[in-house]
């Protein structure tokens, strides 16, 4: 720059600019984690927690003096570039990866045991038998090395207490043998789509809450029906989170997972459990097939109803149970005349009735007929809860349909069928 004499300097604001730009020797950019060090796995607890600013230009220095890295010194990551190749940043990953696997949950590593069992579903009877054999090599739960474990069945998704079955619990094994059967009924071909059998181990303690030993999940799609099929698998349990990086897909899956229940709730509110019901039109004796309007005069014709059994019908007490039993009628009927009931079953969700009621009526009246039949849990001193019921005449749909039309058709015969209790029946059924 020149300046000609006897005038004052002055300086452009570019020049200015770069001038007060030029830094004069180029130091590494101070990374965020800098100002977060972490402790070698080398150095003790007792040295400085915070990074020396005015020392790493010597730590930078490639020409003598004392590195902070040999000195056994905090692991800076500024000293990454400077150090070439391992770097220290390495070094930590490899510090944090480390602490993530050890921290996992040791129990994954540790053998469960093997369950052995079988399954057999039977669609005439819409019934699932799950035989527990035994099992061995189970995981020890108790101070004296043994176990008393037990089995315990689940239909997911569905209620726990409707559908939970259990075997015996066999003390101090570790190798148990139950050989014990348990059967589901009540199961349809839908169920055997869309459901998943949950079989658990157990161990059971009489002064604390039981524990959790191991379980498997069977598929029962994965089965032909009036074909057993045998199983010797390992028990498992569901994995811990790895770490807290993964919770975000963990969330996403909770959140996924939330979403289904609730429709499945939302699906279940409609279902109230499951009734196995025998209908049967006895025609008057030395009547051939066709219409039933022309019975002789002092013939016994009519409808015979049994009322079988319910299954996984929902808990109205507080206890988790029912105290169900079932009302059958045949209306229109303005005097209640045709009203007949069963016997209470106490503290059950899962009750068998075997109890049949007739009804004298002919063919020809009986096609303009709707029988009800409703279940109901009874309550001592208070009005009895509705629980659920079935409407079967000409003009109802589906199974309900087919087993009314099955039964007009078909005279002399008895005819099963299971069907799903709903609370969509006529106001007329809400009262006891």
């Amino acid at each position: 720059m020149t300046v000609r004499k006897g005038k004052k300097l002055t300086i452009s604001i570019q020049e200015h600019m770069a001038i007060d730009v030029c830094p004069g020797p180029i130091r590494p950019i101070r990374q965020i984690s800098a100002y977060f060090p972490r402790l070698s796995p080398t150095s003790s607890v007792s040295e400085p927690l915070s990074p020396n600013p005015a020392g790493f230009p010597s730590a930078l220095s490639t020409a003598g003096g004392t590195s902070m890295v040999g000195g056994g010194g905090l692991l800076s990551p500024m000293l990454a570039g400077a150090t070439g190749g391992g770097g220290t940043l390495s070094l930590m990953g490899s510090v944090d990866t480390s602490v993530e696997i050890d921290s996992c949950d040791s129990d994954d590593s540790t053998s469960l045991g093997t369950l052995e069992f079988s399954l057999l579903y039977e669609k005439d009877t819409s019934s699932l038998h799950c035989t527990i054999l035994k099992a061995k090599g189970l995981k020890p739960m108790d101070f004296n090395g043994l176990a008393d474990p037990y089995v315990k069945l689940h239909l997911l998704p569905g209620a726990c207490k409707a559908n939970k079955l259990k075997t015996k619990t066999v003390r101090n094994s570790l190798n148990p043998v139950w050989n014990e059967t348990l059967t589901y009924h009540g199961i349809t071909e839908e169920d055997m789509y869309r459901k998943i059998l949950r079989v658990s181990v157990c161990d059971e303690d009489k002064l604390t809450h039981n524990e959790f030993i191991g379980e498997v999940r069977i598929p029962l799609r994965r089965l032909k029906p009036d074909q057993p099929k045998h199983y010797n698998i390992c028990l498992e349990h569901p994995p811990p989170l790895p770490s807290p990086t993964a919770m975000s897909t963990a969330l996403r899956g909770i959140s996924c997972y939330l979403r289904e229940w609730e429709n499945e709730l939302q699906r279940n509110l409609e279902e109230r459990g499951r009734l196995l019901l025998s209908l049967q039109f006895l025609p008057p004796p030395g009547e051939e097939d066709g219409e039933g309007g022309g019975a002789k005069e002092g013939a016994r014709s009519g409808l015979c109803v049994g009322v079988q059994r319910c299954a996984h019908l929902a808990a109205m007490d507080v206890n988790g149970f029912s105290d169900p039993y079932v009302k059958t009628y045949l209306k229109p009927d303005l005097h209640k005349k045709s009203k007949h009931k069963t016997a209470v079953i106490k503290k059950t969700l899962n009750p068998e009735f075997n109890e049949e009621f007739f009804y004298e009526i002919s063919l020809s009246e009986l096609r303009n007929k709707t029988l009800e039949v409703t279940v109901w849990d009874y309550d001592l001193g208070r009005s009895n809860d509705f629980i659920g019921g079935v409407s079967l005449c000409c003009n109802s749909q589906g199974n309900a349909l087919r087993h009314w039309m099955d039964c007009l058709n078909n005279k002399g015969k008895k005819v099963e069928r299971w069907h799903t209790l709903t609370n969509e029946l006529p106001r007329s059924t809400y009262h006891d």
